[in-house]
């Protein structure tokens, strides 16, 4: 069984790769039960989600089967860790035996961010130059090289809750060679952003979607649960809004969870998901002034499609 570790997939992966396998696998589709989502109830410090996502491939003979295993703990920033921490076991489909054990914590990491990228090829603007980031965690750097690789953005602005932290993320950016600067007015960034894209562990809207410019793309990554949220009412009024997968999103993503249960939204209202999207049965964008909404719940897809490549690359 191959050990493949976070450098092994820093090596092995290019964002063009990772969001052409993602594309296809989404076009082929697996089996992907909806993940197990447990909370662990913690004395003293926010609970911890344990979550469990299985997949295998729709012709399992021929294929894989994959789960991994993860938890988030919101607490983690103050210790100067990751809040998702995972492994992935990859097996083989025909005899379930054990191909590769994976570093799941930067798989998700480039999983995650190749999903909005994936999105962003069907949504965002052609002509996108501002690219604003919520959130200075562990995913956003990913997020942000992500949708680099989709259009030609000349300015990162960054911004985080503790400005400290997105001072330091545009400092690394900057260093790697982009435009990047960080800021604390959110409201000035939302109103002049192209593309905007969230990762925090918000329960209160951070976008106001009565300043989102027309043409604008919001993609929301954080806001993992029903009771978390990145983006207000406004924005699922004035967006066309898109989503990875129909079940995680309208179940665990609060941002479409809560505008559902408070008929801002029904479901009738998400024009596609990802599967749509890559196979062409929607086209994406309609229109220069169309604003678009991507929720990414994750996906066990993703996971099993990016395991499959990082075991291929390092064979």
């Amino acid at each position: 069984m191959k050990i493949i570790s976070a450098d092994d997939i820093d090596r092995l992966f290019t964002y063009e790769t990772v969001i052409d396998a993602l594309r296809d696998a989404f076009v082929e589709g697996v089996t992907a039960p909806l993940r197990h989502h447990h909370t662990i109830e913690r004395d003293g410090g926010a609970d911890q989600t344990l979550l469990l996502m299985p997949a295998w491939s729709r012709d399992v003979g021929l294929g894989h089967i994959g789960v991994k295993i993860a938890t988030v703990t919101p607490d983690n920033g103050k210790l100067s860790l990751p809040a998702v921490m995972a492994s992935y076991i990859l097996m083989d489909g025909k005899t379930g035996k054990p191909e590769a054990l994976v570093d799941g914590t930067r798989l998700t990491l480039w999983r995650t961010s190749c999903a909005s990228a994936l999105a962003a090829r069907y949504l965002a603007p052609a002509d996108a130059e501002t690219l604003l980031v919520l959130g200075a965690g562990e995913l956003a750097p990913f997020l942000v090289r992500a949708h680099a690789s989709t259009r030609p953005y000349k300015r990162i602005v960054a911004w985080n809750r503790s400005h400290d932290k997105a001072v330091k993320m545009a400092e690394a950016l900057a260093a790697d060679g982009f435009d990047a600067s960080a800021t604390e007015d959110l409201d000035g960034a939302v109103a002049s952003a192209d593309t905007i894209s969230a990762a925090t562990l918000s329960s209160e809207p951070l976008i106001k979607g009565d300043l989102v410019k027309p043409g604008t793309h919001i993609d929301l990554v954080g806001a993992f649960t029903p009771a978390m949220r990145e983006s207000d009412d406004a924005c699922i009024r004035r967006a066309s809004v898109f989503v990875d997968t129909f079940e995680g999103a309208t179940k665990e993503g609060g941002d479409i969870v809560q505008p559902l249960k408070s008929g801002v939204m029904t479901e009738d209202d998400i024009r596609a998901d990802l599967t749509a999207l890559a196979s062409g049965q929607h086209k994406g964008r309609s229109s220069a002034d169309e604003i678009t909404l991507f929720k990414s719940t994750g996906a066990a897809l993703e996971d099993l499609a990016a395991a499959i490549l990082a075991a291929k690359l390092a064979a």
